[in-house]
């Protein structure tokens, strides 16, 4: 079998297996964030917490639901880091640094996973199990229960109220993201990876050197890792590694993992807004961007000419052989168009034009189909856009879902689409101008400034995959992507929220001959439209400085 067949082989499986899940547990999911019953285990929590969840909130109490437990979340995860030399279980190893602590908060949190550490080398079981995999449910779980909070602003009328934090967050974790963990993590144990708590241990001797790897409870995060759209390895290579992802079946586990909620979630909106049709809408115009960037990089990828090209059947550089071209530019795209950043191959070894694709990847806001939750309303945000763009051309006030996109509303969607780039350009900017985050660089021109690039799009874009030629570990970097990426997280919320909370208040419109009916195809193209134009006039510039240069050059 060729390896292109191969491949396309597996692009089509692993969209016959995303069909199979979609309506069933979509559907599970609105019923999920629709029901007025608590677990027992629920209320358990709740009470322990001290919450009730049958407050219903307005957009700016959930607000404060949402930055008060990522804040403490923050400081419990740094404070774990920091005294990780006194615990039980820690391996040997010291406490963290104060800026490399901070960086790794900030980045479980914001559900970005950003490491600038060896994580076989740096972090214990404790920290591991306890603070980081605790972190990839709950981070998950806040960002589903702010994507539920704005489809509730659209199905809802004449009220300010979306729902309870509290309850969102804890029946996002206990009945979809642990049940769901648990069996994948057994299905990758069944493929071979490893899941224990082992110590660090001796494998043999190599090239005159030994070899030592310490055990962990890798299956068990791995699951989480990509079922929460996370991304965090448990060692350095990440999902790269043979005992994180032994062989070609598990890899296209994972790929699926990382995809299943996004695309499963636009079905739970259609349910909860009453229209089934609308949420097709969405997903056809997430499905066509992933499709189409995914087709782009395996032509990219095996499309090479020279030699080299030739006898490996097409750019092989920094890929693992076990999952091949196919495997990994399926991986590439499904972990930079959603927030995951997991990586089974280096993307900095990637061709010119496919580096440039996984950038851009995540420079779309990664909405296709996105981090868990916020690929959902970072769309939705674009489809106020659009109908807004649509209204202007007509003449007629803009209107989705039966709400009025007036002067409030597109603010709060203007802020929203405005805040990654500001972040990226800035930080990017400012690293080029001065002297010593330069010295991070490994390569020069337009790879070197693509490492930079990438490095704080993957940041303010809380994807966390980065180009490895760029020593991160530094104190300028940890401390500067790590206040992109709470920013990138947390302040697209506020507007996301507000918007939510805006919309509630409205009172339906009905829909005229006159409407754009936002179901039909020809919405669903404006959209693509839309998105990849406001992506092309903020970013071209700088894309235009690194990959593209780079890309055109050779």
């Amino acid at each position: 079998m060729s390896p292109v067949l191969a491949g396309v082989l597996q692009l089509l499986a692993l969209m016959v297996a995303l069909a199979l899940v979609y309506r069933p547990l979509g559907d599970y999911m609105a019923r999920v964030y629709s029901s007025d019953r608590h677990l027992r285990v629920e209320k358990w929590i709740y009470k322990a917490i001290g919450a009730d969840p049958n407050t219903q909130m307005r957009w700016s109490a959930y607000l404060r639901g949402v930055l008060a437990f990522s804040a403490v979340s923050v400081l419990f995860l740094y404070l774990l880091q920091r005294v990780q030399g006194s615990l039980p279980g820690s391996l040997g190893f010291a406490s963290i640094d104060p800026d490399q602590a901070f960086n790794t908060a900030a980045s479980f949190v914001a559900n970005t996973n950003w490491q600038s550490y060896y994580g076989e080398q740096a972090m214990g079981h404790v920290v591991q199990t306890g603070g980081l995999a605790v972190q990839n449910f709950v981070s998950a779980a806040v960002g589903i229960a702010v994507a539920v909070a704005l489809v509730r602003g659209f199905a809802r009328s004449r009220t300010g109220e979306l729902g309870n934090f509290w309850a969102d967050l804890v029946r996002g974790t206990v009945r979809i993201l642990v049940p769901v963990s648990v069996v994948a993590a057994v299905l990758l144990v069944a493929c071979g990876a490893i899941q224990n708590f082992s110590g660090i241990h001796g494998v043999g001797q190599f090239l005159g050197g030994s070899q030592q790897w310490n055990g962990g409870a890798v299956a068990s995060q791995e699951a989480i890792k990509e079922l929460g759209t996370n991304g965090g390895g448990y060692f350095n290579a990440n999902s790269a590694h043979p005992f994180e992802n032994p062989n070609g079946l598990s890899n296209l586990l994972e790929i699926f993992l990382i995809l299943v909620i996004p695309f499963s979630l636009t079905r739970a909106f259609g349910r909860m807004v009453g229209n089934v049709r609308q949420g097709y809408a969405i997903l056809g115009t997430m499905a066509l961007i992933w499709v189409g960037f995914t087709a782009l990089m395996m032509w990219t990828e095996f499309a090479g000419n020279g030699p080299a090209f030739e006898a490996a059947g097409g750019a092989m550089e920094g890929k693992e052989t076990r999952f091949g071209i196919g495997g990994s530019s399926i991986f590439a795209v499904a972990t930079t168009l959603t927030s995951t950043g997991a990586v089974n191959s280096f993307h900095s070894s990637y061709t010119g034009f496919g580096g440039g694709i996984t950038m851009l990847g995540m420079q779309l806001g990664e909405i296709a189909p996105g981090g868990v939750g916020s690929g959902l309303y970072g769309m939705l945000v674009m489809a106020v856009i659009a109908v807004f763009i649509a209204g202007l051309m007509v003449g007629r006030t803009p209107e989705y879902l039966g709400k009025k996109i007036g002067t409030r509303e597109i603010k709060f969607a203007a802020c929203y689409i405005l805040v990654t780039p500001a972040l990226v350009l800035g930080f990017t900017a400012a690293a080029m101008a001065l002297d010593t985050p330069g010295d991070s660089m490994t390569n020069a021109g337009a790879h070197g400034f693509s490492e930079i690039l990438y490095a704080y799009t993957s940041g303010a874009n809380n994807n966390g995959s980065a180009f490895a030629g760029l020593n991160a570990d530094t104190q300028w970097f940890n401390t500067t992507i790590g206040i992109a990426m709470l920013l990138g997280r947390f302040l697209p919320m506020v507007f996301v929220l507000a918007l939510a909370g805006s919309l509630a208040e409205q009172r339906p419109v009905p829909a005229t001959s006159g409407t754009l009916r936002t179901e039909k195809p020809l919405f669903a193209g404006l959209l693509v439209g839309t998105i990849l134009i406001i992506t092309g006039l903020t970013y071209f510039p700088a894309l235009a400085l690194g990959p593209l240069a780079e890309g055109l050059a050779s």
